[in-house]
């Protein structure tokens, strides 16, 4: 027992060089937040200045107009309308998503049919046409029908590209499950909703919460074709941000708001830290 803690001990030391090596990783990936948090505290900041001259504090009480981050906790900025906005979208569209899907991928792993290779091919699509195709197409038509610059129309079109992806996870799940413990329940009596609420439900769940975040995630992250179906009339903070940047310039109030769209994915990153392991898609929610 000795000898297999010591060398498990040894096991987990890094070398150097693999040390060297993840932190330049984490630099790689966490490197381009320095600047963008220090932006959002400055007032001027010229090259080939390493730290802004003037920062946010000194001309808080100096400036008529609120600045940085006192803009954008302000309503002049909407970054609140914009952040009610990007969670309702996000979470009507996860819950859409997850009827569809839900049936779907169990039909798709468990059952052979012709034209099955041609139907998830074609589902893919929406992940390989532009975006702006997409949007122009759908605006014409959402033009029409009334949709343009509502709450539905956004909704229909983020569920184009978040489809897809629930899709593509559910069905690994499903494929993963197997059918063993549904066909012993049905042995041991079980009707088809107490299967599908007691074993299926149950061994799907953390599968089902990975993919209902991810697909949150991505709809909080749709830009283009909110941009193209909202009509500027549905504010959501991608567009927000890129209505901040569009002129080329990243001043505090900017750099601000896009450490404010980063919440939602940091945050959905340290729920699914806990979902998307193995030992939860083993063991599931019950340890």
């Amino acid at each position: 027992m000795a000898k297999r803690t010591i060398r498990t001990a040894l096991n987990s030391r890094l070398s150097a060089f693999q040390k060297i090596y993840l932190l330049l990783i984490a630099g790689f990936i966490l490197g381009p937040f320095i600047p963008l948090i220090i932006q959002s505290f400055a007032f001027r900041w010229a090259w080939p200045d390493m730290l802004p001259s003037t920062w946010w504090l000194e001309q808080r009480d100096k400036s008529i107009l609120p600045l940085a981050w006192d803009y954008v906790i302000s309503p002049y900025s909407r970054v609140w309308e914009a952040t009610l906005n990007t969670l309702f979208i996000g979470s009507v569209v996860t819950v859409i998503c997850l009827a569809i899907c839900l049936p779907a991928a169990r039909v798709l792993a468990r059952e052979k049919f012709r034209g099955k290779a041609a139907f998830e091919f074609f589902l893919s699509m929406p992940l390989i046409v532009p975006e702006a195709a997409i949007g122009i197409a759908l605006l014409m038509i959402f033009i029409r029908l009334g949709l343009a610059g509502t709450y539905t129309g956004i909704i229909i079109v983020h569920l184009i590209p978040t489809i897809p992806y629930m899709i593509r996870m559910l069905t690994a799940v499903y494929q993963g499950l197997g059918r063993d413990f549904e066909e012993q329940a049905m042995i041991l009596g079980a009707n088809r909703w107490q299967i599908m609420r007691l074993v299926t439900l149950p061994m799907l769940l953390p599968g089902v919460v990975a993919g209902a975040l991810f697909t949150f995630l991505v709809s909080t992250n749709i830009f283009l074709l909110t941009f193209f179906l909202g009509q500027g009339k549905i504010i959501t903070l991608p567009t927000l941000l890129f209505s901040k940047i569009s002129g080329g310039t990243l001043d505090a109030s900017a750099a601000g708001i896009t450490l404010v769209v980063t919440v939602p994915g940091i945050v959905l990153l340290l729920i699914t830290e806990r979902f998307i392991k193995e030992e939860a898609f083993g063991k599931g929610f019950g340890n």
